[in-house]
């Protein structure tokens, strides 16, 4: 299915800086797409800069831009702020510059409708999740009509995946394969903002594949709300593990990953296809959310603490170096020490790699937001410093089970914050650890996209190092890393294997995972 969006008004009156020389008209309008959450989040922002540049608009090189587009998320309380703190700030920029316009989008938007031109009417386009591909003709419409457009669907218009897309990576993708969700959970807004689960079929999905492949991508990421319940719509509940073994046939593709998966509805024939299939990597992303069964009854997670371990013991006898992260919320109404305690006990026995920790975020709309017993900001901060205390202690102590170890590292565009004092580059080892590494003096440079197998010879909770010799350091150059060269050449910029920095306009890579959000 396609849309048919149209193009900027040529005679629009673009964005100028101050002692900044005016656009001509001839002079293509610039846009800059700013993410806030999760990978879907991500994923949603490449189709937004897709569907500018199918509709002329350019990325803007510099700090500023004519068109501001948000990206929205609702799933804390701080994205509120972020937004209208942002928005704020962007107030007397726009006030400077006739033309330019500011767009809101993603899971907020869709929260908050008329709330955001209301906090902020200096926005021009208010779009939801389901309307993404509605931003180009909002943006037209708003400068034509110089009032501001607001426009929110109930349900999809259009899948996603069948917009343009412009892949923040030439290496690595997100491929999207369901939206929305079926689950309850008290705590979660998202069901409300994406709507019910809509799963594409696997031939959609696996050519979406290939077409990255072909282009030069030797890693994919299936994203979903809840992965493992993928193909409940149109009757096959093993289609998820069969999607997996799947992307096995595809050759070039090296490295598959997914997230997230639900414990409820997690099986032993994904767990086979994962230890099955060699392209499948060793890491799995397993939300725990809490440790206490009676808190986990009350956020309406249909599992407990009992089949969440036996899950990891599954996955680990299958494949002994998986490395598992999870996400744990800290706080939630009711929660006892008692409570707190089983999750911290939980967390001693799962031993994650990583754990995305959050305090509990009262959202409007949820259940939980009208449950007794909300806890004091105090109690929940304690208990929050205690868990982010006992998982990096146990981050750090897995990590340096990787001392000695030989790991292949497909390197990155993004490097540590010390590279340019440490001269190394970094990149994901299989198990999507961090790894920061040196290029021995005399050894060949990979670029973005290529491999490297090099041995650990250091550990932190956060990352691991590697400073190998000249024989002990091994690179295989890559169709991704050729990909990397042609799209240097394609934005001018000339090939730059050893160099870690940004290419022009379009920044590389898998978008950054943080080890830990606090």
């Amino acid at each position: 299915m396609s849309l048919t969006i149209p193009s900027p008004q040529p005679d629009a009156t673009p964005a100028v800086e101050a002692g900044a020389v005016p656009h001509t008209g001839a002079m293509p309008r610039t846009y800059q797409v700013r993410t806030f959450g999760c990978q879907m989040n991500v994923h949603d922002s490449e189709r937004m800069s897709g569907l500018l540049e199918a509709a002329g608009y350019v990325p803007a090189e510099g700090g500023h831009a004519d068109v501001v587009v948000f990206n929205t998320c609702a799933v804390r309380e701080n994205a509120d702020n972020k937004l209208y703190g942002n928005l704020g700030i962007l107030a007397p920029v726009k006030a400077a510059n006739p033309g330019m316009q500011i767009a809101v989008g993603g899971c907020l938007a869709q929260k908050d409708r008329e709330t955001i031109l209301k906090k902020a009417p200096w926005v021009d386009a208010v779009f939801g999740t389901h309307n993404v591909g509605a931003l180009p003709a909002l943006l037209d419409r708003a400068r034509h009509n110089d009032e501001a457009q607001l426009e929110i669907l109930e349900s999809l218009d259009v899948f996603p995946s069948t917009l343009p897309t412009k892949r923040d990576s030439v290496y690595s993708g997100w491929v999207s394969i369901s939206v929305g969700c079926n689950n309850t959970c008290t705590f979660c807004i998202v069901p409300a903002l994406r709507g019910k689960e809509k799963d594409r079929r696997p031939g959609d999905i696996l050519a979406e594949i290939q077409a990255l492949v072909d282009d030069g991508a030797i890693e994919v990421t299936l994203l979903g709300q809840n992965v493992n319940s993928y193909g409940v719509e149109f009757g096959d509940r093993q289609a998820f593990s069969k999607l997996l073994r799947a992307c096995g046939g595809i050759e070039g593709l090296e490295r598959v990953r997914f997230t997230s998966p639900h414990p409820a509805a997690f099986t032993d024939d994904v767990i086979d296809a994962m230890a099955e299939t060699p392209n499948v990597m060793p890491q799995l992303h397993m939300p725990l959310q809490s440790g206490s069964d009676s808190i986990l009854r009350a956020m309406k997670r249909s599992y407990r603490s009992t089949k969440f371990l036996g899950i990891l013991d599954k996955v680990r006898e299958r494949i002994p170096h998986a490395a598992i992260s999870t996400d744990i919320i800290v706080g939630f109404p009711g929660e006892t020490e008692e409570d707190f305690q089983a999750t911290l006990d939980v967390v001693e026995k799962s031993r994650f790699a990583t754990a995305f920790t959050f305090q509990y975020s009262k959202r409007p709309g949820t259940p939980a937001a009208d449950l007794p017993d909300q806890l004091p900001k105090a109690v929940v901060q304690e208990r929050f410093e205690r868990l982010t205390a006992l998982q990096d202690r146990i981050a750090a102590e897995e990590n340096r089970k990787q001392l000695g170890r030989r790991l292949e590292v497909m390197v990155t565009a993004q490097s540590g914050r010390k590279s340019e004092e440490t001269h190394r580059l970094s990149g994901r080892s299989q198990d999507q650890r961090l790894v920061h590494f040196s290029v021995p003096e005399g050894a060949p440079a990979p670029r973005p996209g290529d491999l490297v197998t090099v041995t650990i010879t250091e550990a932190a909770a956060f990352h691991l190092v590697s400073d190998p010799t000249l024989e002990d350091y091994s690179l295989r150059r890559s169709r991704a890393g050729d990909a990397w060269d042609r799209s240097q050449a394609d934005s001018c910029g000339a090939p730059s294997p050893a160099s870690p920095g940004e290419r022009k306009g379009v920044s590389l890579g898998m978008p950054a995972l943080p080890l830990r959000t606090r």
